[in-house]
């Protein structure tokens, strides 16, 4: 069984939930962690402030508020610290920074990508005791590359000086969006989710249910991410999970129609009208594509081209 933790490692409750999960594990085996990026704070910069200086902006304090509804971000700070304590975390505890996370995702996912699993798994548990135990700032290159040695992947920062895991780390977020995780940490087996670090028996009993699922094939999975996507009014994103599918199903009509819709959607009016053309003349009476053609058409101002087409798809409507 894979599970997979979607997670933004400068969360205190992923790491709170790691925790928590490794003791609902014991006794389960063929059993694999995988570690998938999200962010908490995606305006992060890139560098480090000091994030008592941070915490001073009005919209960050405001973020944090909503968060915790009824704490203030000092006292809920508090509630975390005393339960990371029994969970055996710390003291000392609480990260020092604002920094974005980025890196720290990189070199997670390509601790997967080269060292598996358990690779992985430690360069997790080493990137999230730098930032709430070591006060250490994970923005930083040089410390993210001694994470990665002691976590027995030395080849990480190396890595890291160039663009290696840029797109896949990118690709892995508009993954977790499709897929629905809105919160750090979120469990996923199969099609199933839990939301938030929970108790171990509660993950216990969530994963006991993961044993039951089917496996989807990857084509048929990238598909529904793509069209969950377009769900969420991301077309951009539904095009980069397209892209795969076009590649190696370019003639498949539903990949051509999706992948159309994504271009229309974001305004690629010409790739749009192209593919809609070709798809209006092997399929004439799909008046689905007849109506969507039109209707590039009419925004390119080519409305004589497209009156026909739109009429032919009111009539059917009709």
């Amino acid at each position: 069984m894979r599970i997979e933790i979607w997670a933004d490692v400068v969360c205190a409750w992923a790491y709170i939930g790691k925790r928590r999960l490794e003791r609902a594990l014991p006794g389960r085996s063929g059993t694999e962690v995988v570690w998938r990026p999200f962010r908490i704070d995606p305006t992060a910069p890139a560098r480090a402030v000091p994030l008592e200086e941070a915490l001073r902006d009005p919209l960050m304090d405001e973020a944090l508020r909503a968060c915790a509804p009824g704490l203030s971000p000092a006292r809920n700070r508090a509630r975390i610290s005393r339960v990371a304590a029994r969970e055996g975390l710390g003291p000392p505890w609480g990260s020092r920074w604002r920094v974005s996370s980025h890196g720290a995702h990189r070199l997670i996912a390509l601790a997967y990508e080269h060292g598996g699993p358990s690779v992985q798994g430690a360069v997790a548990e080493g990137v999230m005791r730098a930032n709430f135990v070591e006060g250490l700032d994970i923005g930083d290159r040089a410390v993210l590359g001694e994470v990665a040695a002691a976590a027995g992947f030395p080849l990480g920062a190396e890595l890291l000086d160039g663009e290696a895991g840029e797109v896949l780390v990118r690709e892995l977020l508009l993954r977790g969006k499709a897929r629905g995780v809105r919160t750090s940490p979120t469990i996923v087996v199969g099609g199933r989710a839990l939301a938030g670090a929970q108790p171990p028996e509660a993950i216990a009993d969530f994963l006991r249910g993961g044993e039951r699922e089917r496996p989807v094939p990857a084509e048929v999975e990238r598909m529904r991410w793509a069209e969950s996507l377009m769900d969420q009014r991301d077309p951009l994103g539904a095009l980069v999970m397209l892209r795969p599918l076009l590649e190696e199903f370019g003639e498949d009509r539903g990949v051509r129609l999706l992948a159309a819709r994504a271009c229309f959607a974001s305004a690629q009016l010409n790739r749009a009208r192209a593919a809609l053309e070709s798809l209006v003349g092997e399929f004439p009476g799909d008046l689905c594509v007849r109506r969507l053609y039109g209707r590039a058409l009419e925004r390119q101002g080519r409305d004589e081209e497209a009156r026909p087409h739109l009429r032919l798809a009111a009539a059917a409507d009709g």
